[in-house]
C-alpha cells in the first residue's frame, strides 16, 4: 500500500513547515488521475499522525476532478483515466490539465 509512505510524505511535509508548532489541521489535493487512493490516505492518516505535531489533526482531503484538452477538436473533456478519449470527437490525442495534483494545499497550526 503505496498510500501509507504517501501519507508519512504528507506529515514530513507538515511538521517541516509548522515551526514546532501542532498542526490543527490541513487540506491536501489529491486529483482523480494521481493513482492514490483518497480512502486509504484518511485510513493511514491517524496511525501515522500519532505521536507527532498532526496527531489529532481534521485531514481534509480535496478531491481534484480530471480534466483534459483534445489536440484533435480543441475540446476540454472530462477524464477518468489518464489515457482516456475526448468526450466530443472520441480521439485519444488528450493531454492532461487537472487530475494528477497530489500536495499539501494548506495547514493550520496553533498559535
Amino acid at each position: 500500500m503505496h498510500e501509507m509512505s504517501i501519507t508519512q510524505g504528507i506529515i514530513d511535509i507538515c511538521e517541516q513547515h509548522a515551526g514546532g508548532r501542532r498542526v490543527l489541521s490541513l487540506d491536501v489535493e489529491i486529483g482523480e488521475l494521481s493513482s492514490v487512493v483518497p480512502d486509504a490516505v484518511e485510513f493511514c492518516f491517524e496511525a501515522c499522525s500519532r505521536g507527532t505535531l498532526l496527531e489529532g489533526a481534521r485531514l481534509n482531503i480535496l478531491r481534484i476532478p480530471g480534466r483534459g484538452h483534445c489536440l484533435d477538436c480543441g475540446t476540454d473533456t472530462p477524464l477518468t483515466a489518464a489515457f482516456g478519449s475526448c468526450s466530443r470527437c472520441g480521439g485519444y490525442r488528450v493531454t492532461i490539465e487537472t487530475g494528477e495534483e497530489m500536495r499539501v494545499r494548506e495547514i493550520e497550526v496553533d498559535e
